[in-house]
């Protein structure tokens, strides 16, 4: 836990940058065919930013990325993958434009889990988050829609980073923020390498 804590302390220094990743992210919002962020053609519509969302990403930021109000008895959605349970906690909207993502991870093999698959194949992302959870994303299959993570100027993703291996019978808390669809869209499909694809109802 106290490694998390260090990852997130360094992305609230970044969230001061959130409106340039914001932008960034928005640019990567690709149709449902699965376009790579910062291809072109992409409408800066399909996540809508208030004014404040520089302000709202960084409390966003400080609140949840420490796991803080979350019941982790909650269960919004459970995925497997390779000897591995992910238990999706709340998929929360902010009044910013955000959604965060909260979820745990437990290794029910007997073998210890690498968790470097979860950084995705983005090489920007893998350079500046190493064993993280960068890759996932959110699709919005009525929008046609797919939200990448949020990442600042520097790349660095909003997301939970130096995960280590995952040892046999141990769980792993990891956080998520993606750019917020449209008000309308009440549940997205979530997707993290190595692990099936699951709707997840929005809340907030």
């Amino acid at each position: 836990m106290s490694m998390r804590r260090t990852t997130t302390t360094r992305r609230a220094m970044a969230a001061v940058s959130m409106t340039a990743a914001l932008a960034f992210a928005l640019a990567g919002c690709g149709d449902d065919g699965g376009e790579k962020p910062g291809n072109e053609g992409s409408s800066a519509s399909s996540a809508p930013a208030s004014p404040s969302a520089e302000d709202k990403g960084e409390s966003q930021q400080e609140d949840t990325a420490a796991g803080e109000n979350v019941d982790p008895n909650a269960k919004l959605a459970e995925i497997r993958g390779d000897g591995l349970v992910m238990t999706i906690h709340q998929a929360k909207r902010d009044s910013g434009g955000f959604i965060t993502l909260q979820a745990s991870i437990k290794n029910e093999g007997t073998q210890s889990k690498n968790t470097t698959a979860w950084a995705g194949t983005e090489t920007a992302l893998l350079a500046k988050n190493p064993n993280s959870v960068a890759g996932a994303t959110l699709v919005d299959k009525v929008g046609k829609k797919r939200y990448y993570i949020l990442r600042d100027t520097e790349n660095r993703c909003l997301c939970t980073t130096g995960i280590p291996p995952l040892l046999a019978g141990k769980t792993t808390s990891v956080f998520m923020q993606f750019p917020a669809p449209p008000e309308t869209t009440t549940e997205v499909d979530f997707t993290l390498p190595t692990f099936a694809t699951t709707s997840v109802k929005i809340s907030g």
